[in-house]
């Protein structure tokens, strides 16, 4: 960017942020820049544009929105890569397949795989008797080397045992369990924004506050029997979730989460 203070019009009617704003997507657009590539600080830019600091972070803070720009807490502004659109709102799909099917990788970091007793959310999902054992697996998921998603999944107890002996690192877990014979059929999948915590920024590359997406989800067998629930996090400068519209498929259901 050039070092002056040209560009931003202070008779013009359009708020200072919105033309700097303008200027940076220019300026992203003109030199060519990459996902990835640095931007100008929040200092420099207060000092080129002579504009506040309130005024510039108005202006990051609607590029981040829309997904044009990320910004890494201790490193800087950077080009946003592009969000990567997923099905797994609306199908019985995991990540691993979904990445795997546009030629990906995932690879989780397990951060708990045990054995508990069911709290009353998670009986009530898997239609379980509150204190029934069940199977915990929490895992942060990486896509193509980048920190993507946390994911807690509980199962009953027969089902989640499959588990213990594969290295889940690298490996599906709808995968495994229907070698196994056990296989979703049909389920409940809901979508929510929500912001992350300071626990979650941390583990997901994040600033706290910053936009997630929370999914929950219950998985049937062929005869109803809930065999999996899960509640995933998903970072919103990293996910597109698509649908499939037609008019035969048109119908939908409100459902309340308690």
């Amino acid at each position: 960017m050039t070092e002056s203070n040209d560009g931003i019009d202070r008779r013009s009617a359009a708020p200072m942020y919105d033309q700097l704003r303008r200027l940076i997507v220019e300026h992203i657009e003109n030199d060519r820049l990459q996902p990835g590539d640095p931007l100008p600080g929040e200092h420099r830019l207060c000092d080129q544009y002579g504009v506040s600091r309130t005024v510039v972070r108005q202006a990051l803070g609607q590029l981040e929105h829309e997904g044009l720009i990320e910004r890494v807490k201790g490193k800087g502004t950077f080009v946003a890569r592009p969000r990567t659109a997923e099905s797994l709102v609306h199908t019985l799909v995991g990540l691993y397949e979904e990445v795997e099917r546009r030629g990906g990788h995932v690879h989780s970091d397990i951060l708990r795989h045990e054995r508990i007793t069911a709290d009353a959310e998670v009986a009530r999902a898997l239609e379980l008797d509150e204190g029934a054992p069940v199977v915990v697996l929490e895992r942060l998921r990486h896509v193509d080397g980048d920190a993507w998603s946390l994911s807690t999944t509980w199962m009953p107890e027969d089902v989640g045992t499959h588990s213990f002996d594969v290295d889940l690192r690298e490996a599906s877990l709808y995968r495994l369990l229907a070698e196994q014979g056990i296989v979703a059929t049909h389920g409940v999948r809901s979508a929510e924004a929500t912001v992350a915590t300071h626990e979650q920024a941390q583990l997901l590359g994040l600033t706290a506050g910053a936009a997630l997406l929370r999914l929950r989800s219950v998985s049937r067998d062929e005869s109803g029997r809930p065999i999996e629930f899960f509640v995933a996090y998903h970072r919103g400068d990293r996910s597109r979730f698509e649908f499939q519209l037609d008019a035969d498929s048109s119908r939908g259901e409100l459902i309340r989460i308690p």
